[in-house]
């Protein structure tokens, strides 16, 4: 009972706790190139790629996925500090972001 944490109090209502959430670690490489993967498990057969290899605190990801989706024009997601691109294309993906000043890597079959 002692692990429980106050949520409410009659004496001066809703409590907020700040908690810090963790960080997800993001996947760098020794080389500094990012590396586009070709994902098929859990997904029915459906193909994305994955962008890993990109620092959170020098880029904003969100705007980066954003960016990557449009200029693809597929659909997407950011996933713990991982841009997923729906679709197979991963020379012209490969473009784009050469195009945007990185060094890329095509990884995996």
């Amino acid at each position: 009972m002692s692990d429980n944490r106050l949520v409410y109090s009659t004496d001066m209502g809703r409590i907020n706790t700040e908690e810090a959430k963790p960080q997800a670690q993001a996947k760098l490489f020794k080389d500094g190139a990012i590396r586009i993967e070709k994902q098929t498990k859990g997904r029915k057969g459906k193909g994305v790629m994955l962008v890993v290899g990109i620092d959170p605190q020098e880029h904003d990801l969100k705007k980066l996925a954003k960016t990557l989706k449009s200029k693809m024009g597929q659909g997407g997601a950011l996933k713990d500090n991982i841009i997923e691109v729906q679709g197979d294309d991963r020379n012209k993906l490969k473009l784009i972001l050469e195009s945007l000043n990185f060094k890329v890597k095509i990884a995996g079959g």
